[in-house]
């Protein structure tokens, strides 16, 4: 269908909609998921307005329309603004959704139930017990053909100031008043009014190139020639808050890589004695809450033990299997 407000699609969209309405009175929900380019939501929005918004005479009091939109919304805060004042003209802001699905994601929605639910992790969830955190986002293909879209935006926008800075904010955050969404979407402010612009001494970028038999990013036909688009990046945030004052977040997102995962580490300080061994050995063997979204979501404790009396080791305790066995209901 084309993107043009009055191309023939949307009446027909409406068409098919009403007719699947026509069954016993009762109420109707229309929801438009736009799995599209960000700069034809304006387009489509409108198309959406003029064709399916209205539900007729017979409407009932319960129905309703919603329009979910995903990111990137915008590539500058100037062109977000331009884009939910346009979206705004057509849908009010209780019908619009602006969404990351990485929200959706079953350990994304355990962060909070983790912090909030469990008081052992309100003890030493700060700056005092927690040396730094990492969130790691890696693919292991580059952009397929699809290099065109990405070239506009790049890793950053792409992965890093949505996806990547969402997991920041629920790992960082305050509790919240209460769970209602406006409450956590609050304290998830707060966090990010905290950070700093980045500076480009604390950023790496890069770019992939030819390997394993796979072409390099300038070699897909569908990428501008000389593009400087970064497919890896890497930045280091800092908090400036009581809870967080001095603690690195380290959010890194890359194509092209050796495998696919998104990890979260957050490592803890080494013991203030190094007592069973030079302190190097200590920094470099740190305890580990690792959190991975994919593939495969687990969750893993990682502490520091003594071997058959000889040599210390980092054994690393698995808390996903038992919880995916008993689909949550067990104790563990």
């Amino acid at each position: 269908m084309q993107y043009d407000p009055d191309s023939p699609g949307y009446a027909k969209i409406a068409k098919a909609v009403q007719e699947w309405e026509q069954q016993p009175r009762c109420p109707a929900g229309r929801l438009f998921y736009l799995a599209l380019p960000p700069y034809v939501y304006p387009q489509v929005c409108k198309g959406l307005a003029k064709h399916c918004r209205d539900f007729g005479p017979d409407k009932h009091p319960n129905s309703w329309v919603r329009v979910i939109v995903e990111k990137p919304f915008g590539q500058d805060l100037e062109t977000s603004e331009e884009l939910a004042n346009q979206l705004g003209a057509l849908f009010p802001e209780d019908k619009l959704y602006r969404i990351d699905h990485y929200l959706g994601k079953e350990l994304s929605q355990n962060l909070l139930v983790m912090r909030w639910a469990n008081p052992i992790f309100g003890a030493w969830w700060n700056r005092h017990y927690i040396n730094n955190v990492q969130i790691s986002f890696k693919e292991d293909f580059g952009t397929q053909g699809r290099g065109g879209y990405f070239d506009s935006y790049g890793i950053i926008r792409d992965v890093i100031q949505n996806h990547l800075t969402q997991l920041l904010a629920l790992i960082a955050m305050e509790c919240p008043s209460s769970s209602h969404p406006d409450d956590i979407r609050d304290e998830k402010c707060k966090v990010l009014r905290c950070i700093p612009p980045v500076g480009i001494k604390d950023c790496v970028l890069g770019q992939y190139t030819a390997g394993n038999g796979q072409p390099g990013y300038l070699e897909d036909p569908t990428v501008p020639e000389g593009s400087k688009a970064p497919t890896y990046a890497a930045c280091r945030l800092h908090i400036c808050n009581d809870r967080w004052a001095g603690v690195p977040f380290v959010l890194r997102a890359g194509k092209a890589l050796n495998e696919r995962s998104v990890v979260v580490r957050i490592q803890l300080n080494a013991p203030p004695v190094p007592l069973f061994g030079p302190r190097s050995m200590h920094n470099n063997m740190r305890d580990e809450f690792v959190l991975r979204l994919q593939p495969g979501e687990f969750t893993l404790v990682c502490l520091l033990l003594l071997w058959r009396t000889s040599r210390l080791f980092l054994l690393g305790v698995l808390l996903s299997k038992r919880y995916r066995k008993a689909g949550g209901s067990e104790y563990m």
